[in-house]
């Protein structure tokens, strides 16, 4: 088999785990799902408006517009939106950090095929892909951490 063969299957067997992983938090409990999906929108959200408004020394090379006030940014938001929603959702600022990791995975897988946007859907935001990438780590994530404690 080739290398770039052996990548695509990887790549549908952990997206098949990753949606199924969705699947069994939101029959668990909803609420659950839903402050997942919320924290990694909000992470994105202030990881945006605080990299765009504080400005700062860029992360990386994989994606050049992430700066480090961006990566405060979403994690701030994260804990805050948690906070406001009054929950004992107090894993908010681990999941912020697995979304933001699985952001930058994906950036890196699409850099390295040469492929800047995965859709139009959402002009200027770079496709679909780009709005549940973080989602795509922190559901699994969020599901072997519950099977784990």
């Amino acid at each position: 088999m080739t290398k770039r063969y052996d990548f695509k299957i990887f790549g549908i067997i952990f997206l098949l785990l990753s949606f199924y992983s969705v699947h069994l938090i939101r029959d668990r409990e909803l609420f659950e799902f839903l402050m997942i999906f919320i924290i990694c929108i909000t992470t994105d959200i202030g990881g945006y408006i605080f990299g765009k408004t504080f400005k700062g020394p860029k992360l990386t090379k994989i994606s050049p517009n992430k700066t480090y006030s961006g990566v405060v940014g979403g994690l701030l938001m994260s804990v805050v939106v948690a906070y406001l929603f009054n929950t004992k959702y107090d894993n908010s600022f681990l999941i912020s950090g697995v979304s933001q990791i699985g952001d930058l995975i994906i950036s890196y897988f699409k850099r390295a095929s040469n492929i800047k946007d995965t859709g139009n859907l959402f002009p200027g935001h770079g496709g679909l892909l780009d709005r549940i990438d973080g989602m795509i780590f922190a559901f699994p994530f969020v599901y072997l951490i519950s099977k784990i404690l």
